[in-house]
């Protein structure tokens, strides 16, 4: 799976919009904006995402400006999936409502952010087409996936590169160069841009059971 960060925003169903990215690498700054339902120029905007507990928390705050919309940013303290959302930062009718029908339903109403852990990564595949992988794939110009020393064969890994993002499998065992996280066979690497030894994100997407069921 590949995807490109959008430029067009979420919009929800009270109206309000939110834009951010779907990836950022951990220890960059995330920026959002947008408009919130029901807010007026000065309010105050909490931007919120959700931690491990599944709650909300404010991780920035901002200003309604003249023309109805906010923006603001913060620097992201752990790797992982969440959500972010911006609401009025008094609790008023619209925030209740959004955070009643969330309860309600389960689902939460916000943006999807993958947070990613920086990985040293390298390349391989020329001299090794036709044989078989330590997890017993057989490698080829077009196999995607990634060797790691240590992940289960079959353990999907997400991958984030200057906004692009695949999802491979765990298919061979290595790097084994100091510093290394991540082999790409060379369809990953074409995926993502990767031309060279470079650093991009990296994030478990599954466990071994979840990628041995797709």
């Amino acid at each position: 799976m590949t995807y490109v960060d959008p430029t067009e925003p979420t919009v929800f169903a009270d109206g309000s919009t939110l834009t951010a990215p779907l990836g950022q690498m951990l220890g960059g700054a995330v920026s959002v904006s947008g408009s919130v339902a029901g807010s007026k120029p000065g309010d105050a905007i909490a931007v919120q995402q959700v931690d491990a507990t599944r709650a909300w928390a404010t991780v920035a705050t901002a200003v309604v400006d003249g023309d109805g919309r906010y923006s603001a940013t913060w620097t992201p303290a752990h790797s992982g999936k969440t959500t972010v959302r911006a609401v009025l930062a008094a609790g008023n009718a619209t925030t209740a409502t959004r955070v009643a029908a969330a309860s309600a339903t389960g689902v939460v109403e916000g943006r999807a952010l993958t947070l990613y852990q920086r990985a040293r990564v390298t390349w391989y595949g020329p001299g090794f087409y036709g044989r078989k992988t330590a997890c017993g794939k057989r490698m080829s110009r077009k196999l995607l996936g990634v060797a790691n020393k240590t992940l289960p064969c079959g353990t999907l890994v997400e991958l984030y590169n200057n906004g692009s993002v695949v999802t491979v499998p765990v298919v061979d065992r290595g790097p084994f160069r100091k510093g290394t996280s991540y082999d790409l066979t060379a369809a990953t690497a074409q995926a993502l841009g990767v031309r060279a030894t470079a650093t991009i994100g990296a994030v478990r997407a599954a466990s071994p059971a979840a990628a041995a069921a797709r």
